[in-house]
C-alpha cells in the first residue's frame, strides 16, 4: 500500500485535478491503481486568502514492486496493509441471565451495538424517549412548553449529543483503530463519507437523529432490546465472603406510567451521560467508589459567521466554503486556562435544561451550518478546591448553584448580554447604547441578534458566577481578541450558563473496566472516561472488549 502526504491543491479545485496529482507525484498512468482513497483532509489557511486543502491518500497499486524501485520522495510512504479493527470474544463463562446497558448516548449505543453484533443479545435502558419523540418534547419545551424532566437536550436516544454539532474529532491517541471504526459505523448508518478523512469530521443534529435511529433498528434486529422511559432507579448487589461486591439485579422504573420492575442481570455498563445526576446519587448511597474531578464552565459567545469567515479565510473568500470553525486558548491573569469549547459554526445556542428551576446552555448546529452566527463555549477550569465542599458529589452542587443562578437571572429564560456590558457588570437592554471596548464600534442597535433554541432574557450575565471565574473569562476573551480581531467587539453576546461540558465526577474503574461492585462497567463521558461523541464511542468499544474476554456470546452456548 502506497500513502501521499501533504498534497496540497489551491481552493477551489475538483476530485479529478487531485487523482491527476496523485499520478504524477507516483508517475503512473490513471489504470495502475486497484484501490484509492483519501483518508485525511485538512485547509491551511496560513496564506488568506489563498486557501489550500492537504490531502493523504492511500492506493494499492497493480504493480507496487516497480514503483517502490524508482520512487525516493519523501511524500510517499510504502505500507503494509493495515489491519482492520477487530473485536473477537475469547471469553469462556456463560452468562446466565442478558448484559444490560444503561444510557443510549454514543457509549451505550455502541456498546450496545456490537454486543448486539457479537451475539450477546443486550438489553438497553433509555430514561428517555426515542429519537423522534424526544424531538418534538425538545422542540416544544423551546416553544415554551414544560421542561419533561426524562426527554429533553440531556435525556433520551442518542444522549446529549444528539442535539449538538455532532462534532466527531477526537485527542484520544487510540492505535488500534477504534476511532476509524467509530467513523466507519457512523457512515454505514447513514453520516456522508467526508468524516473519514476530513480533519474536523462533524454531523449535525438533524442526520444524528436518523443514524441512531438507524442503529437502534439493527440492534434489535440483531436480537437486542431497547426499553425507552426506564430509569435505572436502584442496583441490588451481592457480597462474597472476601467482601467483593457484585452486581445481582438493576432495578427499572418506568418514567411515564411509574411501573417498577427488577431485571436480574451479573453485567451492566453505565452509560448515563454527565447529567445523570440522580443516578450519581444512587450509586454514591450504595458505596460505588468515585470521586469529583476538575470540568470546565464559562458562557457561549455569539458573533455573525460572516466575521468568523473573514477572520478565518480572508476578505474576499470562497462562498463555497464551509462556514469557519476556529479553536482559542489562552491564560487568565491568575493562571487559570481559558479556552473555547464545542464551537458551532453557523449555530444555534440552546436551552438544554434537565431539571427545573435550573438552567443551562449549549451549542448545537444542523449539518448545513447555515445559520447566521457562530457561537462558541467560553470556559474555564474548575477544580475540586473551587466547589466549597468535599465528595464526590461536590462538583454536581457546584454545577447546580450556577445553574440556579442562570435560572434566576433570566426569570426562566437564557440570559444574554452584550460583551461590554458583560466587562462593565451591567445588565444590558437589547439596545447598542453603551460605549463599546473595542475599536469601530457601532452605534444604535447591535448588528448580532440571539440565534437560539428556547426563550431568551436580556440580563447580567456576569454576576452568575464567582467573580474570580467571571474575570478569568472576561481576560481570557480580550486575549482571544489578539488571534482573531474583533472577538472582543462590544456587541459580542453572550450567555449562560455553559455547565455540562463534561462529567463532573468519575466512577472509578479497575484494568477490567469494572467498578467497586464487580458486574458493574462504568463507561463513557458521564462516567468520567471521555469527552465528545467519538471519545465516548470509543470507550464504549473498549467496554465491549472488556466484556467478551470474559463472557461468551448465547449463540455459542444457547438462550440463558
Amino acid at each position: 500500500m502506497v500513502r501521499l502526504q501533504q498534497i496540497k491543491l489551491k481552493i477551489p479545485h475538483t476530485d479529478r485535478q487531485l487523482f491527476q496529482k496523485v499520478c504524477k507525484l507516483l508517475r503512473v498512468g490513471e489504470t495502475a491503481f486497484t484501490s484509492y482513497r483519501i483518508t485525511r483532509r485538512s485547509l491551511d489557511a496560513r496564506k488568506k486568502p489563498e486557501l489550500y486543502y492537504v490531502y493523504t491518500i492511500e492506493a494499492e497499486l497493480k504493480d507496487e514492486p516497480a514503483v517502490r524501485k524508482r520512487m525516493k520522495n519523501k511524500q510517499i510512504l510504502f505500507l503494509e496493509k493495515e489491519k482492520p479493527y477487530c473485536a473477537v470474544p475469547t471469553g469462556k463463562h456463560m452468562l446466565p441471565c442478558r448484559p444490560v446497558v444503561i444510557g443510549t448516548g454514543p457509549a451505550g449505543l455502541f456498546c450496545g451495538y456490537q454486543l448486539a453484533r457479537l451475539g450477546y443479545r443486550p438489553i438497553l435502558l433509555e430514561r428517555g424517549a426515542r429519537v423522534d419523540e424526544r424531538m418534538k418534547d425538545v422542540e416544544r419545551f423551546w416553544k415554551g412548553g414544560g421542561l419533561k424532566r426524562d426527554s429533553n437536550v440531556q435525556f433520551g436516544e442518542g444522549g446529549a449529543g444528539t442535539f449538538s454539532d455532532g462534532k466527531l474529532n477526537t485527542l484520544v491517541n487510540d492505535k488500534s483503530g477504534r476511532e476509524q471504526e467509530v467513523l466507519k459505523i457512523f457512515h454505514e448508518f447513514g453520516a456522508p463519507e467526508q468524516i473519514l478523512y476530513d480533519s474536523r469530521p462533524h454531523i449535525g443534529t438533524d442526520i444524528l437523529c436518523s443514524i441512531v435511529e438507524r442503529m437502534r433498528k439493527e440492534i434489535i434486529r440483531l436480537g437486542g432490546e431497547v426499553w425507552f422511559h426506564s430509569c435505572a432507579e436502584d442496583f441490588a448487589f451481592t457480597q462474597d465472603q472476601d467482601g467483593t461486591r457484585r452486581l445481582k439485579a438493576v432495578h427499572v422504573q418506568n418514567t411515564v406510567t411509574g411501573e417498577r420492575r427488577r431485571l436480574d442481570t451479573v453485567l451492566a455498563v453505565l452509560a448515563v451521560g454527565h447529567s445523570a445526576r440522580d443516578t450519581f446519587q444512587t450509586l454514591y448511597g450504595l458505596g460505588v467508589k468515585m470521586q469529583a474531578k476538575s470540568f470546565a464552565v464559562g458562557v457561549r459567545m455569539e458573533h455573525p459567521q460572516d466575521f468568523i469567515n473573514e477572520s478565518q479565510y480572508g476578505k474576499g473568500y470562497d462562498p463555497a466554503l464551509p462556514a469557519a470553525p476556529y479553536k482559542l486558548t489562552a491564560k487568565a491573569e491568575d493562571g487559570r486556562g481559558v479556552y473555547t469549547f464545542c464551537m458551532c459554526p453557523g449555530g444555534y445556542v440552546v436551552n438544554a435544561s434537565s431539571e427545573e428551576g435550573r438552567l443551562n446552555v449549549n451549542g448545537m448546529s444542523y449539518s448545513e451550518r447555515d445559520g447566521r452566527n457562530a457561537n462558541s463555549a467560553v470556559i474555564v477550569t474548575v477544580t475540586p478546591e473551587d466547589f466549597g465542599s468535599d465528595g464526590p458529589l461536590s462538583g454536581m452542587e457546584f454545577q447546580r448553584r450556577l445553574e440556579e443562578a442562570a435560572y434566576q437571572e433570566g426569570g426562566g429564560r437564557i440570559p444574554v448580554q452584550y460583551f461590554a456590558d458583560y466587562c462593565k457588570n451591567q445588565s444590558s437592554s437589547g439596545r447598542q447604547g453603551i460605549d463599546f471596548l473595542t475599536k469601530g464600534a457601532l452605534e444604535g442597535e447591535s448588528s448580532i441578534r440571539p440565534q437560539m433554541k428556547g426563550a431568551y432574557a436580556w440580563a447580567n450575565v456576569r454576576c452568575i458566577f464567582p467573580e474570580n471565574l467571571a474575570l478569568d473569562i472576561e481576560q481570557g476573551i480580550r486575549r482571544f481578541d489578539e488571534k482573531i480581531k474583533g472577538y472582543a467587539r462590544g456587541d459580542a453576546l453572550i450567555s449562560g450558563v455553559e455547565s455540562r461540558t463534561s462529567s463532573p465526577l468519575r466512577i472509578l474503574r479497575d484494568e477490567t473496566f469494572q467498578s467497586s461492585v464487580k458486574g458493574l462497567y462504568p463507561c463513557g463521558e458521564g462516567a468520567g472516561y471521555a469527552g465528545g461523541i467519538t471519545s465516548a464511542a470509543i470507550d464504549g468499544l473498549k467496554v465491549t472488549e472488556s466484556i467478551i474476554k470474559v463472557w461468551c456470546p448465547f449463540d455459542k452456548v444457547g438462550t440463558p
